[in-house]
């Protein structure tokens, strides 16, 4: 097989080189309207004046999607690229990569990263959406189990390569892999994709793969010490193993009490293994508080951005005995602390101290930026709570919090008031005393907000109507959560109707129309009873080619309307 690449390559400021088109390739290319050229203003190397010409854009797409077709077909042949390799730039090896990992050509991604000629592999960067035609939604889903598992066994086989080698010379030239970043890759979730790889299984894979190349470590120094001993240690210098080589594995962790002890031990090892283990996002469930300590003590410090504790049953004394270990992460953005049985409605003297304690401890996180205390019972005492931090919340998450109408008052004159981009207030009941406040809230956090979720707040399509004008206030919204509402069909095609001037809203998770189920049958009260409630079929179709036509109406086909509250994943405050 034979490849012809025919194009020329351009060298950017900082350095790295880019495939792309002569100017005459590309005019012919593009239809004559798109191409508009002004000889005084564009010259072939560039744009003059720092002007951007359409035309020179529209190309620059269609050359990255010329050069990922000729990357996919040459990723299809596998005999004839491991012949080859060594001779193609190594300014390719990156989309050679996303397109072996796009197309799941396993044996291509492992001979990649055996030659992998930079010092940094980034699955996120690579994977991005950094052309609209190719990697659209590449990033976005959820990842390959057999190609992830494919690049981390490619590093074990480098690691293991140059520990047996010990030939430090090899092993700078050859390897120059020192940066795995595997961050932000999306969970599998409830969808348990058998051909996907979850956040979890993605932690016992590399907890494993540290814990062996430690081990096969530990071996190759047995034998070196052994043939220095035998041998004299000037005869087999050249041979032991290097003590600088390693990768560093950036990664998001997900740990329950099933892979508790296997992260554990990577974690003790880590430090001095080739293969390092650096964490950015710490996530764990149903763990003990004094694992839960245990492995917030072996996490770099100055790697971790985000500690989620969620269905850990802590209660406020457990939390107490947890944040001051959350003060030696100084890059600390995000703190999550749902469903840990917090009721603060009924405190003893002592439990009162206790809540103070827990207010100064998040006071002392003076990086952070998101705290989500959902499931907690906080009622009346939000101001308490929140009073102690010193620089505003950017993501603020209440649900099922019991909030009262002071709780609300409170936020709308807060510190946190022009910062907050994400706002969810799900479960607490706006549809009563809390409306007014609520209504003032969002008028008074309008210029920065980005997300609200208000799914199952008993809202119906009359307290739809009150609140829609303080909605449309926020010009920046994104996405809009309303779940679960008791909104009639005609409340929500007036929503669609009037929605104009959320001119970047991309996504609305909406409720199936009440009037869409039996007579016979109450509006479910909760999200677990909605699940085995049954509508009327005949109604809801009707309706959904009603919604269709009407989004096309008002030309709101930009945005995506669903009631599916799993399939399109709501966004994460740190990825807004």
């Amino acid at each position: 097989m034979k490849w012809r690449w025919s194009v020329g390559m351009v060298r950017f400021s900082d350095g790295c080189k880019t495939p792309s088109f002569r100017k005459h390739q590309i005019h012919k290319l593009l239809p004559q309207q798109q191409w508009h050229h002004k000889k005084s203003r564009t010259s072939v190397g560039g744009l003059a004046d720092g002007q951007q010409d359409s035309g020179l854009l529209r190309c620059f797409d269609i050359m990255c999607s010329l050069v990922f077709l000729c990357a996919r077909k040459v990723v299809s042949d596998h005999s004839s690229i491991h012949k080859a390799l060594d001779f193609i730039p190594k300014e390719l090896y990156p989309v050679l990569f996303k397109a072996a990992f796009i197309d799941k050509k396993t044996l291509v991604l492992r001979d990649l990263v055996h030659r992998w000629p930079f010092t940094v592999l980034s699955f996120r960067k690579l994977l991005e959406d950094t052309n609209k035609h190719e990697f659209s939604t590449t990033a976005k889903e959820e990842p390959s189990k057999l190609c992830v598992q494919t690049v981390i066994l490619g590093v074990i086989a480098n690691l293991n390569e140059g520990l047996a080698l010990g030939d430090k010379e090899h092993n700078t030239r050859r390897h120059q892999l020192r940066l795995l970043d595997m961050t932000g890759l999306q969970d599998g979730g409830i969808n348990d994709d058998p051909q996907t790889m979850s956040l979890w299984s993605r932690t016992v894979t590399l907890a494993k793969a540290c814990i062996e190349v430690s081990k096969r470590q530990c071996e190759e120094a047995k034998r070196a010490w052994k043939r220095r001993k035998g041998m004299g240690s000037t005869l087999v210098a050249a041979n032991a193993p290097d003590d600088q080589l390693y990768v560093e594995v950036r990664v998001d962790l997900f740990v329950n009490s099933t892979s508790y002890g296997v992260l554990r031990e990577a974690l003790q090892v880590s430090t001095s293994s080739p293969l390092r283990l650096k964490c950015r996002d710490f996530r764990a469930e149903e763990l003990s508080i004094r694992s839960t300590v245990g492995l917030l003590e072996l996490l770099d410090s100055a790697s971790v951005r985000q500690v989620d504790l969620r269905f850990n049953n802590l209660g406020l004394s457990g939390l107490n005995m947890l944040l001051p270990y959350m003060a030696k992460f100084p890059s600390l953005l995000s703190l999550k602390l749902p469903y840990n049985n917090i009721d603060v409605r009924r405190l003893s003297v002592e439990m009162e101290k206790g809540l103070q304690s827990f207010a100064t401890e998040i006071g002392r996180l003076s990086s952070l930026k998101e705290l989500n205390l959902g499931a907690s019972r906080l009622s009346g005492r939000l101001r308490q709570l929140l009073g102690g931090l010193n620089n505003p919340l950017e993501s603020l998450e209440l649900a099922f919090c019991h909030l009262l109408p002071s709780d609300i008052s409170y936020l709308s004159e807060s510190i946190h008031v022009p910062s907050l981009k994400k706002l969810d207030l799900s479960g607490n009941n706006l549809s009563e005393l809390l409306l007014h406040p609520f209504q003032r809230l969002i008028s008074r956090v309008s210029a920065s907000l980005l997300y609200l979720d208000i799914m199952e707040c008993k809202l119906t399509d009359t307290h739809l109507e009150a609140i829609l004008p303080s909605i449309y206030l926020c010009s920046k919204l994104r996405y809009l959560g309303i779940f679960c509402n008791p909104i009639s069909c005609q409340g929500l095609k007036t929503f669609v109707l009037r929605s104009t001037p959320l001119h970047d809203l991309q996504l609305v998770i909406y409720p199936y129309p009440v009037d869409c189920y039996s007579e016979s049958l109450p509006w479910p009260t909760s999200l677990c009873s909605f699940q085995d409630t049954c509508f009327i079929e005949e109604k809801m179709s009707q309706f959904t080619v009603d919604l269709h036509r009407i989004v096309e109406e008002a030309h709101r086909t930009d945005v995506v309307w669903t009631t599916d509250l799993y399939k399109h994943r709501t966004l994460e405050y740190l990825n807004l």
